[in-house]
């Protein structure tokens, strides 16, 4: 029954999110509504599911491992990789083997978060081969330690900046990100 009306909680549950949110997504024009007479918020829930269903395409894991690269590469152009002293110590075919490695780390990476693939034996076999050519390459745990966050935190603030574009709240966006991920 597409035409059917739904409550505030009702649209809420649909979309998986808290009433406070849709209801700031209402103010903000951002979600269509209609106000009854009494001024209660009344959501048709075809335009709730097509809503949903656009907003969930900018949230997708190719738009997000897209979002990622454009991310480091803004970073890479700006300099702010070449700044960092363990990148200086790689030479070109190590950061070749890296940049390898990490493209398979994130297809790894969004295969889970798309449909809960989980492969922790070739996510090991990532890692082990990361920690042996830091080793190699005379990278010290403090230089690792910095290669990891910096590219944790490039993927990080990308994922944040989909669910901004989205328009799903920071709480809503670190709820979604703790459920996908396992303990």
């Amino acid at each position: 029954m597409s035409n059917e009306w739904l409550s505030l909680k009702d649209a809420a549950d649909l979309l998986g999110v808290h009433p406070g949110t849709v209801r700031l997504w209402s103010n903000k024009g951002l979600l269509p509504v209609h106000m009854t007479r009494g001024g209660h918020r009344r959501y048709l829930r075809n335009e709730v599911e097509l809503w949903e269903a656009a907003n969930r395409q900018q949230m997708e894991p190719e738009r997000i491992l897209q979002s990622v690269i454009r991310n480091v590469r803004v970073q890479i152009a700006e300099g702010k990789l070449e700044a960092e002293t363990w990148y200086r110590k790689l030479d070109a075919e190590a950061r070749i083997r890296y940049r390898e490695s990490a493209r398979s780390l994130f297809h790894g990476l969004m295969a889970f978060i798309s449909n809960g693939e989980n492969s922790s034996a070739e996510s090991h076999a990532i890692g082990y081969e990361y920690a042996s050519r830091a080793h190699r390459y005379g990278l010290s745990f403090v230089d690792a330690a910095r290669a990891f966050l910096f590219f944790r935190n490039a993927l990080i603030e990308s994922v944040v900046d989909i669910y901004r574009k989205a328009n799903v709240p920071s709480e809503d966006a670190l709820h979604k990100m703790a459920a996908s991920t396992p303990l």
